[in-house]
């Protein structure tokens, strides 16, 4: 895959937050992404999981870290095979050295497949060679993560391409993965993170709504961590933050036309445009013959209303928004 890097930020670099291992925490540490690790994306639950088929003598099968760790430092890809599975990948074993493969590593495992297909092609992995590289080595958990899809890569490849990229970059790539928390995102030999968060400047109902699996991407670089091989991306940021000129552009009392994005117990979410989104809530339906107030049977998903604007408030991104186009 060839990457394309840029020299110039889309944004004063000054503007950055600052990357610190206290940022890397809040996202490891997210509720919604508690039970994730940032490079294996898996729970681990799934990967302490007892596998299947595995060979209980290779279990406790001693591990030469200095090993591991220079497998990881020089960037080289190794030939392991498959000794067990689980429903999160694949259990590999070789002299001095075993590990986990996530599914979403897998060069050959389909993005979109149902559970117990997946099962059954996992299972058929067992007994096969795999050449793999070591993206996670963590001796203090004894872990050790590999990846088929990073072997495919040259030696030395996600070395130099870490050595390259700097915070301010745009950068091409390829999602690999899309998880609750946010997407995964391939730059050729690294994979980087784009936090939900950072999917775009308005609500994001799931990571899926906004890409896809195999979807060639263009990502903001906002940080890195050389030595743990993690990269921080944004798709929101490549665009401008619509929230900054939105009280000069909409004002209360104004009627637009906004799309129905998110229907919710307490109401609905409405786009104004990409990275504005309000609330309209169920009090501000529209009146119903009888007097009594409307109720989100009323619309759909995906459908175009004309809205009234109750209030903006940009510093807290917040829109308030009704059905009722008069007071």
């Amino acid at each position: 895959m060839v990457t394309k890097y840029s020299t110039k930020s889309t944004k004063d670099e000054g503007c950055l937050p600052p990357i610190s291992e206290a940022w890397w925490e809040a996202i490891l540490t997210d509720e919604e992404v508690e039970a994730f690790s940032f490079s294996s994306r898996y729970p681990p639950t799934l990967a302490e999981e007892k596998p299947i088929a595995a060979v209980e003598e290779e279990e406790d099968q001693p591990i030469d870290w200095d090993y591991v760790t220079e497998l990881f430092e020089l960037d080289k890809a190794i030939s392991l095979e498959v000794t067990g599975y689980n429903r999160g990948g694949l259990l590999v074993s070789g002299d001095r050295i075993q590990g986990f493969v996530p599914v979403s590593h897998i060069v050959d495992m389909p993005s979109t497949i149902e559970e117990n297909e997946q099962v059954s092609l996992l299972e058929s992995y067992v007994g096969q060679s795999l050449g793999l590289k070591v993206i996670e080595c963590d001796p203090a958990r004894g872990r050790i993560v590999f990846s088929e899809r990073a072997a495919l890569s040259e030696p030395g490849s996600r070395t130099a391409l870490l050595k390259q990229l700097q915070p301010g970059n745009c950068v091409e790539g390829v999602v690999t993965n899309v998880t609750d928390f946010g997407v995964f995102v391939d730059l050729g030999g690294v994979e980087g993170l784009v936090h939900v968060s950072e999917l775009s400047w308005g609500r994001v109902q799931h990571p899926g709504n906004v890409v896809k699996v195999n979807q060639k991407v263009r990502v903001f670089v906002i940080g890195i961590d050389r030595d743990r091989g993690r990269v921080a991306l944004s798709l929101k940021r490549l665009c401008a933050n619509p929230w900054e000129t939105a009280e000069t552009r909409y004002s209360p009392g104004q009627i637009v036309e906004a799309t129905i994005t998110n229907l919710v117990p307490f109401g609905a979410f409405a786009r104004l445009e990409e990275g504005l989104d309000g609330l309209i809530h169920i009090s501000e339906f529209e009146i119903e013959p009888n007097g009594n107030g409307g109720s989100s049977d009323q619309i759909e998903e995906g459908q175009t209303v004309k809205v009234r604007i109750l209030h903006v408030d940009s510093a807290h991104q917040r829109l308030g928004l009704s059905l009722r186009l008069t007071p």
